[in-house]
């Protein structure tokens, strides 16, 4: 029995379970999270076989970020969570570490000193693009990353490279086709339907815009969004378009948080990274 780093195979196999779940991953997800720390994602094995896992992602010096904490159904209540879960926590060294916690699990992250910061609320709905205002495809990330650094308070350059690479299932397009840029989106291909994170915009109009210019083949299906409560216009503008709430997590950190610098209307990149 052990815990080590996780392969591709092994993180394709643990997204499948968070899956189950409802959590409902991006379809291509993988090469980005493991491009962010190769070695921040890790699973118990018995006899060879991944029966439980967590990532917890070194962003830089200051910040990691916790996620995929998750045991396969027929190993839960035997004490592997916590194995993988000290594992995660001695990864991270002495940096700050966050995490989007589930309502069942937020208790134990109380327990182990992490601290409520506020919520997240995913929202389910429809968007329809206008054929007539597709958005560009945004080709070089390096403006992006920046940009999302000074947002958020945290340099994840790692993460956010492969994050706003095009690639088929997964594309960021922006208001302007100038680098500089400051209102953007991602959108991405999901198990179910698409989930849109970041999105940055300064005023309704701007996430109007943005919604109207996804790509048509990304929103075929239901569309997602996780809105955290710090950004309340961009709640109540998706809850007049009729999307409804689904699924709600609670931002926890372990010391005092990065200082943000948010737009207005700003949403979460992906529960599991932050």
């Amino acid at each position: 029995m052990t815990v080590r780093p996780m392969t591709a195979d092994d993180l394709d196999l643990v997204l499948s379970w968070a899956s189950a779940e409802g959590w409902n991953p991006g379809l291509k997800d993988a090469a980005a999270f493991l491009n962010s720390d190769p070695g921040g994602f890790l699973v118990k094995t018995v006899e060879d076989r991944p029966i439980a896992a967590i990532s917890v992602v070194n962003h830089n010096a200051d910040l990691a970020f916790l996620g995929l904490y998750i045991c396969h159904p027929d190993f839960r209540g035997q004490g592997y969570g916590m194995e993988v879960w000290q594992a995660g926590i001695a990864h991270a060294g002495n940096r700050c570490i966050g995490l989007d916690g589930v309502p069942a699990q937020q208790d134990n992250y109380a327990k182990s000193g992490f601290n409520r910061y506020g919520k997240t609320v995913r929202y389910q709905g429809r968007l329809n693009p206008d054929s007539d205002q597709v958005l560009s495809v945004v080709k070089t990330p390096a403006p992006l990353i920046a940009l999302d650094a000074a947002y958020t308070g945290i340099a994840r350059n790692r993460f956010s490279t492969a994050w706003f690479t095009a690639m088929p299932t997964r594309v960021t397009v922006s208001l302007t086709k100038s680098d500089s840029t400051s209102e953007f989106a991602t959108i991405r291909k999901c198990r179910e339907g698409s989930k849109i994170g970041p999105l940055y915009a300064n005023s309704p109009q701007s996430v109007e815009a943005l919604f109207a210019g996804m790509p048509a083949e990304y929103c075929a299906g239901p569309v997602f969004i996780d809105v955290p409560d710090s950004a309340p216009d961009l709640a109540t503008l998706v809850m007049d378009r009729g999307f409804e709430q689904v699924f709600e997590t609670a931002r926890m950190y372990s010391a005092t948080p990065p200082k943000t610098d948010l737009p207005r209307f700003h949403s979460v990149a992906t529960l599991e990274l932050g």
